[in-house]
Formats: C-alpha cells, structure tokens, sequence
C-alpha cells in the first residue's frame, strides 16, 4: 500500500479587477476501488464561498465557488492525504475477449455515471476519428483477450508518440495530436479512448495525479508534479473498469490516484467556470504528490 499527501496550487492573476468568479472544482478524489480518501481541506484566497454541487456528467466530488467582490489575484489550493492498495492486473488466458466485452456491454441498463453504457459512445471532446480506428484496431481484434489488447495499445501509443507539451493545447481535438503523432497525457488518452469506443469498447477518460520519481541521486522538486490523465476501459462484468496510462505504457496501480472519470476532459476539469472582468488572465499551477510513510501491518 502506498500514501500520498496531495498538495494542488491555482493561482489566477488578472490585469484588471474581476468583479465576479463562479467556478466548478473537482479537486476532491472520488472513492473509487483501491483507494480511499482519509482527509481532505480546500482554501480559497483571498475568499469566496463554496458549496457542494451536483457532478453534471461522470464521476466527480464537485464544489462551486462564488467570488462576488473584485479581485486581482485568485488562489485555490487542495490538500489531499489518500492511501492507494491497487494490485497490477495481469492478463490472462481467461479474460473475456473483446468480442465478449462488446456483448456483454450491450446487455447492460444502467446509465448512471459508472455505467459502461456511458462511455460507449463520441463525446465532445473524443469525436470518432477514420485514422485514429484503423491505426488502433491493428491491436484490436476480436477474439483477443481485453486486458492483453488494452496494453498493447497503451505501449504502442508510447512508443510510437511523442511527449511534447508544445505541441497542443488543452482544447486540441484528438485527430490533430494524433496526427502530429505528438502531445501530452490528455493526448494520448483521448487518441486511445477514440480508438477503443470506435471498436464497441467502453472507455473513460480518468484525472488524477501520478507518483513522479526523481533521478537517482536527486531529491524531489517540491511543486514539480503535476496533473495526469490515463484511460479506463471496461473488461466485462468480471473485471470490471481497469486503468491503464498510455503516456508511459502501464497499468494504474499504485502510483495512480483517482481524482475523477468522465467522457474526457470536459466533463472533469479540474477547474472551470467564468470569470467577469476586463484585461488578461494567467494561471500558474503548482501539484505535488509527496509519499508518505505507511503504517507497519499488525502481526
């Protein structure tokens, strides 16, 4: 089991005074198998009022936030302590093919927001793309085990794409990350999601924060982490929703914690909302996800 303490930083600087601010947080991790979440504080500078709200799509703890005098700095800050006991999945011979898994899906009522049902389908941000389904349905064949093709695509797309933050912003659509074959964890995700949903395959689009490691030698850089997005995909009834990160080709274990799941991006920001005011605004984002010591297992 690992425990991490969860510091995430936004700072908003605006030229001219705002004189009015309603945001959406979802910054709180949600419970989600493998992790629970053992206390949380937010901290609004220099003030507002918060209140819980209701998640409009996906999986989210989400809080509004109401500014209501001018403002010219702006500063919303999160701490988390979560505790994650999340084994590796291993596929194997037995796993339902992906074959099954379409099957299966299509026997299921549910559409509430962990439903497979809901993530079956384009979204506003993961359009269905012609390119993107050939490219990923070479790993997508029907009588494959799920879990053996969910990670043989994630590696593929991480060896085959580069990580490359200037290569797209955060409203890039999917087909032009893929096709500059470049672009960050919110790239490959939703290039991944396009592929899987294009195939029959229910697949989420998952926010959260990944353990970093320094080089050997090297201390960590306090502040230095920062948000992450990997994909979830429905392995069947059985299995249920597994994680798997195709930014650096693995499996969500332990060093992942789940902030919150939706279609993609849009529906789990971590910050949104409008801002009433005139001139320019900056954001400067600060995460750090630092390990904690574990209690030693009672004899």
């Amino acid at each position: 089991m690992m425990r991490y303490a969860i510091r995430h930083v936004t700072r908003f600087d605006y030229a001219e005074a705002a004189g009015f601010a309603r945001c959406n947080l979802r910054l709180r991790p949600i419970l989600w198998s493998g992790q629970t979440l053992e206390d949380y504080a937010l901290e609004v500078e220099p003030g507002g009022s918060t209140a819980p709200a209701r998640a409009q799509a996906g999986l989210a703890n989400v809080t509004r936030l109401v500014v209501d005098r001018p403002e010219r700095t702006l500063t919303i800050e999160s701490r988390a302590t979560v505790s994650v006991d999340r084994a590796i999945p291993i596929p194997s011979p037995t796993d339902p093919t992906l074959a099954q898994v379409r099957a299966a899906v299509a026997s299921v009522a549910d559409a509430g927001p962990a439903s497979p049902a809901s993530y079956l389908f384009p979204s506003s941000h993961v359009p269905l793309d012609a390119d993107i389904a050939a490219w990923c349905a070479i790993d997508l064949w029907d009588d494959r085990g799920v879990l053996d093709a969910a990670i043989a695509l994630a590696r593929r797309i991480q060896s085959e794409f580069a990580f490359d933050p200037t290569a797209t912003l955060v409203d890039t659509p999917p087909a032009e990350a893929f096709a500059k074959r470049g672009g960050v964890c919110q790239d490959f995700a939703q290039i991944m999601i396009s592929g899987l949903r294009a195939a029959g395959l229910p697949a989420a689009y998952c926010s959260g924060y990944l353990r970093t490691l320094p080089p050997p030698g090297q201390e960590r850089l306090v502040g230095a982490d920062a948000t992450h997005a990997w994909v979830l995909i429905w392995a069947g009834p059985v299995l249920g929703w597994t994680g798997v990160d195709p930014t650096n080709g693995i499996w969500m274990a332990e060093d992942h914690v789940v902030m919150a799941i939706g279609r993609d991006y849009a529906d789990i920001a971590p910050i949104d909302g409008v801002v009433l005011g005139s001139g320019a605004q900056t954001m400067h984002v600060s995460v750090d996800v630092e390990p904690l010591e574990c209690d030693a297992p009672v004899a």
